[in-house]
Protein backbone atom coordinates (compact mmCIF):
# COMPACT_ATOMS: atom_id res chain seq x y z
CA UNK A 1 0.00 0.00 0.00
CA UNK A 2 1.30 3.44 -0.81
CA UNK A 3 0.15 6.60 0.92
CA UNK A 4 -0.79 9.80 -0.87
CA UNK A 5 -1.69 13.17 0.62
CA UNK A 6 -5.39 12.34 0.18
CA UNK A 7 -5.06 9.39 2.59
CA UNK A 8 -5.51 11.70 5.56
CA UNK A 9 -6.96 9.16 8.00
CA UNK A 10 -4.43 6.42 7.23
CA UNK A 11 -1.58 8.92 7.55
CA UNK A 12 -2.96 10.04 10.91
CA UNK A 13 -3.22 6.43 12.10
CA UNK A 14 0.36 5.69 11.08
CA UNK A 15 1.61 8.84 12.77
CA UNK A 16 -0.26 7.94 15.95
CA UNK A 17 1.29 4.46 15.86
CA UNK A 18 4.81 5.64 15.08
CA UNK A 19 4.83 8.64 17.45
CA UNK A 20 2.85 7.47 20.52
CA UNK A 21 4.54 9.95 22.86
CA UNK A 22 3.81 13.00 20.70
CA UNK A 23 0.82 15.24 21.40
CA UNK A 24 -0.39 16.17 17.89
CA UNK A 25 -1.90 19.43 19.15
CA UNK A 26 1.60 20.84 19.56
CA UNK A 27 3.17 19.69 16.29
CA UNK A 28 3.95 22.49 13.85
CA UNK A 29 3.29 22.04 10.14
CA UNK A 30 6.98 21.89 9.22
CA UNK A 31 7.54 18.95 11.57
CA UNK A 32 4.27 17.30 10.54
CA UNK A 33 5.18 17.55 6.87
CA UNK A 34 8.59 15.97 7.51
CA UNK A 35 7.10 13.11 9.52
CA UNK A 36 4.51 12.37 6.84
CA UNK A 37 7.12 12.32 4.09
CA UNK A 38 9.30 10.02 6.23
CA UNK A 39 6.54 7.42 6.65
CA UNK A 40 7.72 4.17 4.99
CA UNK A 41 4.61 3.82 2.84
CA UNK A 42 4.41 7.47 1.76
CA UNK A 43 4.95 7.84 -1.98
CA UNK A 44 3.50 11.17 -3.07
CA UNK A 45 5.15 14.41 -4.16
CA UNK A 46 6.27 16.22 -0.97
CA UNK A 47 5.63 19.58 -2.65
CA UNK A 48 1.92 18.85 -3.13
CA UNK A 49 1.03 19.29 0.54
CA UNK A 50 -0.62 22.51 1.51
CA UNK A 51 -1.79 23.97 4.77
CA UNK A 52 -5.30 22.50 4.37
CA UNK A 53 -4.11 18.92 3.99
CA UNK A 54 -1.71 19.29 6.91
CA UNK A 55 -4.54 20.71 9.03
CA UNK A 56 -6.72 17.74 8.07
CA UNK A 57 -3.96 15.27 8.97
CA UNK A 58 -3.35 16.99 12.29
CA UNK A 59 -7.09 17.03 13.11
CA UNK A 60 -7.42 13.34 12.26
CA UNK A 61 -4.33 12.54 14.35
CA UNK A 62 -5.79 14.45 17.32
CA UNK A 63 -9.04 12.51 16.90
CA UNK A 64 -7.09 9.23 16.69
CA UNK A 65 -5.10 10.08 19.83
CA UNK A 66 -8.21 10.69 21.94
Amino acid sequence: MSLKWVDVLEIAIQLADSKPDVDPRYVNFVQLHRWVVELPEFSDDPQRAGEKVLEAIQAAWIEEAE
